[in-house]
């Protein structure tokens, strides 16, 4: 009863905030929705009804009430590759593979890793996201000529195309200032569409995108995934599918923490992973294209009053009546539109102060910021992601290893005492093999480790190398304040050597001999 209560709590209270949020939201979710499936190839119609499966599932049982969910331009563009490589029939599987895989992330509560990338990969991560975002959009400046080769548009057709982007990008921007009750680029597409009919303007429509034909919106349906179980499925869906996983608890999780400072409360991270997946799952299996959470949307929910479960749900439930009875008008939306919020949308997304801390920062994020945008735009995200999280491992683990030092002195019986500060890892195990004079220090030695920190079996090895040369000059030496494991670690090194456990710390050596 009492788990039930704390599940409705997010209901209580303004309700009617909540409630004008929702419809809010449900209205800013159309352009783009709309807009992420034709960068992804897809039927408009595909991203609506993702966006509704997302923002209505992630609202009843996600980890971030108020967070809003719906198809997003860094899950389409990996979409697009999928697509145009493979065929639609595999996206269906990806999807719902992808969001079994943020289940089980949920599920075993991993969700905290997602959480900890650094700050220089994810600005080279959105940057280079815009980047893509943008090209994807100059697809919209040509045309298919008669012998069925695609060319930029040139002449009247062209000043035509860039002006209404420009009304477009114009309206999304400066109506804000004016307003934040009505979102602006359902604002900016009714302005541009009203110019198109007003003076009968000869451009592409979503209608075109479809080939033309005009499409009844009907209720998603049910579908098994008709791809064959096989290892050539497996070798399609499974990348795509772990890049998709990703970029979508990345994106949703840092939006997360990001509302969780706006409004001095703490999501749950690992239940949002597995509403994340669950809606993927429920996306894929009703021929979605799936999605994560939306830093936009989001923003105009929380700006509006929406803090509870209730306005996710309201934006949902809004959005699939839209969709099922407005469709005839939203098939006849320009896309000069489209590609006009598309284009604010990668304004927005771009981290502009880059080109301001770039020169302040160390050199190793800049170039790890630098590295990933590339990686990104010529490659995926996912890549790029896991390429700037190993440059960021091997750059800390490189400037960590640099801190490890002795104080040597000798003490009143004569004896060499070396003090060693710093951790003994794999990154440190060389400079640590050169601390010590073994041909020149006395008969009796002494290595210190209380200001030291054992972290893995690399640090065992120098220890036993070091030991080894010792003895093997017939010097006596005492290993101090080592952890009870390290001495199981090191065994017998001989009569000669002491490992000395008396006031050790109590910290535990990463080894795959203790599990």
């Amino acid at each position: 009863m009492q788990k039930l209560k704390q599940f409705f709590m997010p209901f209580e209270g303004k309700w009617n905030l909540d409630f004008f949020s929702g419809l809010t939201v449900a209205l800013a979710l159309i352009p783009e929705s709309i807009a992420f499936a034709l960068v992804a190839h897809l039927d408009p119609l595909v991203g609506l009804y993702s966006a509704f499966f997302m923002c209505l599932l992630t609202a009843i049982f996600g980890g971030r009430p108020g967070m809003i969910s719906g198809a997003t331009g860094a899950m389409a563009v990996v979409i697009a590759s999928l697509v145009i490589e493979n065929g639609v029939q595999y996206l269906f599987a990806t999807v719902v593979l992808t969001g079994v895989l943020q289940i089980l992330i949920g599920v075993f509560k991993l969700g905290k890793l997602v959480r900890i990338l650094p700050k220089s990969v994810m600005v080279g991560f959105v940057n280079g996201l815009a980047i893509v975002i943008f090209i994807s959009q100059l697809t919209q400046f040509k045309i298919v000529s008669p012998t069925g080769e695609m060319h930029w548009l040139t002449g009247h057709p062209l000043f035509i195309m860039i002006g209404l982007v420009l009304v477009g990008m114009l309206v999304t921007h400066f109506l804000p200032k004016l307003t934040k009750k009505i979102p602006s680029p359902l604002i900016a597409i009714l302005v541009v569409t009203t110019i198109v009919y007003i003076f009968r303007l000869d451009v592409l429509v979503v209608r075109d995108m479809m080939g033309g034909s005009h499409v009844k919106a009907t209720l998603p349906t049910f579908a098994w995934l008709n791809v064959p179980i096989n290892l050539t499925t497996i070798r399609i869906i499974v990348p795509y599918a772990i890049t998709l996983c990703i970029i979508g608890l990345s994106e949703s999780l840092m939006t997360l923490t990001l509302i969780d400072e706006m409004t001095h409360t703490r999501g749950r991270a690992n239940k949002e992973c597995i509403a994340q997946g669950v809606a993927n799952v429920v996306s894929g299996l009703f021929k979605g294209m799936g999605g994560c959470a939306m830093l936009g949307q989001s923003m105009i929910n929380i700006n509006s009053g929406g803090r509870g479960r209730l306005s996710g749900i309201v934006a949902g439930v809004i959005l699939f009546l839209f969709i099922i009875f407005l469709w005839p008008m939203i098939e006849l939306v320009p896309l000069a539109a489209l590609v006009g919020v598309m284009f604010m949308v990668v304004i927005e997304t771009f981290e502009w102060a880059t080109f301001k801390f770039i020169r302040k920062i160390p050199k190793s994020d800049a170039l790890i910021i630098v590295v990933v945008t590339l990686v990104t735009v010529f490659t995926d995200l996912a890549i790029a992601v896991i390429t700037g999280v190993v440059i960021s491992t091997l750059v800390f683990a490189w400037e960590t290893a640099k801190n490890i030092y002795a104080v040597k002195s000798t003490n009143k019986d004569g004896a060499k005492e070396y003090q060693l500060h710093g951790p003994l890892f794999f990154g440190s195990v060389s400079h640590f093999k050169e601390l010590f004079e073994v041909d020149n220090d006395p008969k009796e030695v002494i290595i210190d480790f209380l200001h030291s920190r054992v972290t893995d079996h690399s640090a065992i090895d120098a220890i036993q190398f070091v030991t080894k040369r010792y003895v093997s000059k017939g010097k006596n030496l005492h290993l101090r304040h080592l952890s009870a494991d390290c001495k199981l670690l090191l065994g017998k090194a001989g009569d000669m050597v002491e490992t000395n456990v008396l006031e050790d710390p109590d910290y535990h050596v990463a080894s795959n001999k203790l599990g």
